[in-house]
């Protein structure tokens, strides 16, 4: 992505960037420095739908439980625990109680 646009410049040339945003992000700066992107409606709303949030398990319904026990991780991906290396005991954080 080519350098930011100071935001006073987008301020002033308003419809011109907006065409831009249509077709790829804008990178708005403000004392050269990132702050902020316009972008699409188009790009807003694939951004919006892979946003993923964190639930409490307490919160999934029956179904999504039920589906989450049926998943299966696909072969290619599968692996065994026992696999994995052992952790550095010297450098694994300890929690104290």
């Amino acid at each position: 992505m080519p350098n930011g646009v100071p935001a006073s410049e987008v301020q002033k040339n308003f419809g011109a960037y907006h065409d831009k945003a249509l077709r790829e992000p804008v990178q708005i700066t403000k004392y050269g420095r990132e702050t902020a992107y316009l972008v699409s409606a188009e790009t807003f709303n694939e951004m919006w739908a892979s946003y993923r949030k964190a639930l409490r398990v307490g919160d999934l319904s029956d179904a999504e439980m039920n589906a989450i026990m049926q998943a299966e991780v696909p072969p290619e991906h599968d692996y065994e625990y026992k696999d994995d290396p052992e952790p550095d005991q010297t450098s694994s954080p300890t929690l104290s109680r």
